[in-house]
């Protein structure tokens, strides 16, 4: 790389591969969530993204370079963390918690890749390509806004799972505290006392 419009050429590849990657994984965090908002916020989210991969066609049309994408290792190691998170999650209010931390996490890193490619849009004069790219970055803004307005209920769901979980828990540590008591006086009248 030597100019930067090489340098805005292979970061459009990189956010091309993390739209395409995007695209199969939200299917997936989608049917895992038991959240129907949630599940709606992520397939609405997969339409978006499918536009978002067209306008990505069009900023490399401009430039005269066939569109493609060169592995990301960035939003791979997101991937990865949200399908450990769907494998290892044991209750689904924190798999939705988890969900929405992850996909804030993707959307956080598209904000600041496209809000660098607008930039470099407009310092290589490219004023068809900065208003493509401000358009993906304004919707990225909207989805991540979108979910932290839905985090703030799902968290709080989650948190009350959380104390539903300990006190079920301790209720049963209780029964069983209890039951082995219970068995332990049964067992201690039911030995004969002895006469000194």
């Amino acid at each position: 790389m030597e100019t930067l419009e090489d340098l805005f050429e292979e970061t459009l590849k990189d956010v091309y591969f993390a739209e395409k990657a995007i695209i199969k994984a939200l299917p997936k965090m989608a049917k895992k969530t038991k959240s129907l908002e949630l599940r709606a916020a992520f397939q609405e989210h997969v339409e978006q993204t499918k536009g978002q991969v067209e306008r990505l066609d069009q900023v490399f049309k401009l430039l005269g370079k066939k569109s493609q994408g060169k592995e990301c290792p960035a939003l791979k190691g997101l991937v990865e963390e949200t399908e450990e998170l769907m494998s290892e999650a044991k209750s689904p209010e924190v798999m939705h918690a988890g969900l929405i931390g992850c996909a804030q996490a993707v959307e956080h890193y598209e904000i600041a890749r496209y809000g660098t490619l607008v930039a470099w849009a407009e310092e290589l004069d490219m004023p068809e390509a900065v208003e493509l790219l401000q358009a993906t970055l304004e919707e990225e803004k909207m989805t991540d806004e979108k979910l932290s307005q839905l985090a703030s209920s799902i968290n709080r769901e989650a948190g009350m799972a959380e104390g539903k979980h300990g006190e079920e828990e301790s209720k049963s540590k209780g029964k069983s505290g209890a039951a082995a008591k219970n068995a332990q006086s049964k067992k201690s009248s039911a030995q004969p006392s002895r006469k000194k």
